[in-house]
């Protein structure tokens, strides 16, 4: 399945020739001890990888979204899991797009070397979910600093970051027009915060996702920390937005290959009733029909990256993509399982490892349902149905 007109193929060659010095007992071990692959992750900065959307004048590669998405998807390709990464790649977005000069001379540089690392997103909370606008963290401005009270859950990545950006009501809902207006981006050093204001509760899941729950209880910060513009920082975040869903299909991209490959090589392999089980339609034709969900899935991928790469709104293609490469990753996944039967489960063949991984990507980051109902209602022009 190699492509020899690929005009990416010089990234995915360098990609893979990294990856391939973490092969699969490497991320296998990481995952039975509910680590963190740090020397995956550092060996993917050192080499520039992380910074690829990071303009050249602050350090960065300046790459197209197209470009970043390739290095995403091989890693998974790989057998990797860029869930442990890839916030280190489109967070800092918010930054680029609507920090002040000051911030981004101060930051992004650090960023690009991996000096500072920005993996973590504060939005979900745990009883508003997806209703964004209706988050209860605040911001009060008390003698030229920020007080922020509240909680939030499902934030990846803390103990492997130094900066977070945090969204925060500054202005009551009650006193605005819409409910996404009153509300700021803020950007939180985790070193200081932490003890300090900011309690984090790991939560165990079971994907080896390091994610947390945190509780802020009059945390103190300055007054510069704001990012963008006061009340505007619902628009600071979907800024990135399409960015984080466009990669995150990438990924699943990858995820779909790395299942269908395995599932092609083990049916052309097992003998069973004295023929290869991959002679079987009915083992063949569920892989095939894998493999074109994929195919088209991946065309959305790319029409994404266009449109973001021609600074167009790329809403309902980053959208669509990630909810068709997730679904089609998902269905690999199942084809993959059910081509090696009782081996599937067996942790040394690392399906069941990626199968779990790649099932998150239905749920987050934003639901199978929030697709269908932006598509309902920004597409189809249905009414609101929340």
């Amino acid at each position: 399945m190699l492509n020899h007109n690929d005009p990416y193929q010089d990234i995915r060659d360098a990609v893979r020739d990294l990856c391939a010095q973490f092969p699969d007992e490497y991320h296998r071990k990481v995952d039975e001890q509910r680590g963190y692959p740090e020397a995956f992750v550092d060996a993917l900065t050192k080499a520039g990888w992380m910074a690829a959307l990071i303009p050249q004048e602050y350090g960065g590669s300046g790459l197209s979204m197209a470009e970043a998405s390739v290095i995403m998807e091989e890693i998974n390709r790989s057998g990797g899991n860029s869930g442990a990464c890839h916030g280190q790649m489109y967070v800092m977005n918010a930054i680029v797009r609507s920090g002040s000069q000051a911030q981004k001379e101060k930051f992004l540089p650090q960023i690009a070397t991996g000096e500072l690392r920005i993996q973590s997103m504060g939005v979900t909370e745990p009883t508003t979910g997806s209703d964004t606008t209706k988050l209860k963290t605040s911001a009060v401005k008390k003698d030229g600093r920020w007080v922020i009270n509240g909680q939030k859950v499902w934030i990846s990545r803390i103990q492997h970051s130094d900066l977070m950006i945090l969204l925060a009501r500054t202005t009551p809902v009650d006193q605005v027009k819409k409910r996404s207006e009153g509300l700021s981006c803020f950007l939180i050093d985790l070193k200081q915060a932490i003890g300090n204001g900011l309690t984090v509760q790991p939560i165990l899941n079971m994907v080896n996702h390091e994610t947390n729950e945190l509780f802020f209880d009059n945390l103190e910060i300055p007054e510069d920390a704001l990012l963008g513009e006061e009340g505007k920082g619902f628009k600071t975040l979907l800024d990135g937005l399409n960015a984080e869903r466009t990669l995150i299909a990438a990924e699943c991209i990858g995820d779909g290959y790395w299942f269908i490959d395995r599932a092609r090589k083990y049916a052309n392999e097992r003998v069973v009733f004295g023929r290869p089980i991959g002679q079987n339609q009915g083992v063949q034709f569920p892989i095939a029909d894998a493999f074109i969900e994929l195919e088209a899935a991946n065309l959305m991928r790319w029409k994404a990256c266009e449109k973001i790469d021609a600074h167009q709104n790329a809403g309902a293609e980053a959208n669509m993509a990630k909810y068709l490469a997730a679904k089609a990753s998902w269905e690999a996944a199942n084809v993959c399982l059910q081509t090696h039967g009782g081996f599937g489960f067996a942790c040394e063949y690392d399906i069941e490892r990626k199968f779990r991984e790649t099932r998150l990507y239905q749920v987050a980051p934003i639901s199978t349902n929030m697709i269908y109902s932006y598509v309902a209602e920004h597409i189809l022009g249905l009414p609101r149905s929340f």
